[in-house]
């Protein structure tokens, strides 16, 4: 264990907790999410000990940011489709059914390391690491870092709701043209835009309806949480449809489908699109083959 910096606590100060504390405290961490995790990990530590996010500082503690140095992930291989590719950066479609990283072996973390290329900058982290998150259910477009810069600057990119996201999922039911899904998510505001693209008819729920959507937010499952509140749960999802209509072994209908973003180091705005599932536009066919054939 390697201690990258630390930081005495002022005495007499007024009680708070060391997750807000530690927020925007490290320049290696610039996000809120970002020192959870770092608390999580172990890699933020009170009087040399590990600690939780919970823990109210009174004054005079120390607080340490350190490299755990951590072994290299051991590589998943999977073939990845890799969109994009810089020495910073990369851009990778996960597919479906894999998490992001985790105790388990089949994850993107793992994966990456056999199809990315090591970067040569002089801030080039250990291995190439996801900045955000998609469940394991969603399929579609993810950056990686491969530099502590690109890792730092994207994770403020996306503090600071900077990086546009474009999702496309299969719903339930037939939904307006478009409009704002404002529905908070545990206590915390919660904004989503759809825009409805196809709607067929659906011998199960009336009918399917093809959408695109922009959350303006990034509360944990968002989406799928303002759909189901909507009355248009998303096809396949096993947590929020209704339980009469849940669909089975044919996965989760939603895939993130555009990103944009600017460059951690350039000025350059990276825009990245991918064509729908393959499986979205099957399903709506054979629902609507299926209607139509009853009717």
């Amino acid at each position: 264990m390697r201690v990258i910096q630390t930081h005495r606590v002022a005495k007499n100060i007024e009680p708070i907790r060391i997750y807000d504390y530690c927020n925007g405290l490290f320049k290696e961490i610039p996000s809120r999410k970002g020192v959870k995790k770092a608390i999580e990990r172990g890699e933020i530590r009170l009087n040399n000990n590990a600690t939780e996010t919970g823990f109210w500082l009174k004054g005079g503690e120390l607080i340490e940011l350190v490299d755990l140095e951590n072994k290299i992930p051991k590589t998943y291989h999977l073939k990845l489709d890799v969109k994009f590719e810089d020495d910073q950066i990369a851009v990778i479609v996960k597919p479906a059914g894999l998490v992001t990283s985790g105790n388990q072996f089949k994850t993107v973390t793992n994966a990456i390391q056999g199809n990315l290329t090591k970067s040569d900058a002089i801030d080039a982290l250990k291995w190439p690491v996801p900045v955000h998150r998609l469940d394991k259910q969603t399929s579609g477009l993810m950056i990686i870092a491969k530099t502590k810069t690109a890792q730092i600057e994207l994770g403020k990119q996306f503090e600071n709701g900077e990086i546009q996201k474009v999702y496309h999922a299969v719903v339930m039911g037939k939904v307006k043209d478009q409009g704002i899904i404002d529905i908070p998510i545990e206590g915390k505001p919660a904004f989503t835009s759809y825009e409805s693209i196809k709607t067929v008819k659906s011998l199960r729920s009336e009918h399917l309806s093809l959408l695109k959507l922009k959350p303006k937010t990034g509360r944990t499952h968002q989406l799928r949480i303002h759909l189901s509140e909507m009355g248009n749960a998303i096809l396949g999802d096993p947590i929020y449809s209704p339980k009469n209509l849940y669909l089975k072994h044919k996965g989760l209908f939603l895939s993130a489908t555009q990103l944009s973003f600017k460059h951690p180091s350039k000025e350059d705005i990276i825009s990245v699109e991918i064509p729908l599932p393959q499986k979205f536009n099957k399903r709506l066919e054979s629902e609507d083959k299926r209607w139509l054939s009853k009717n």
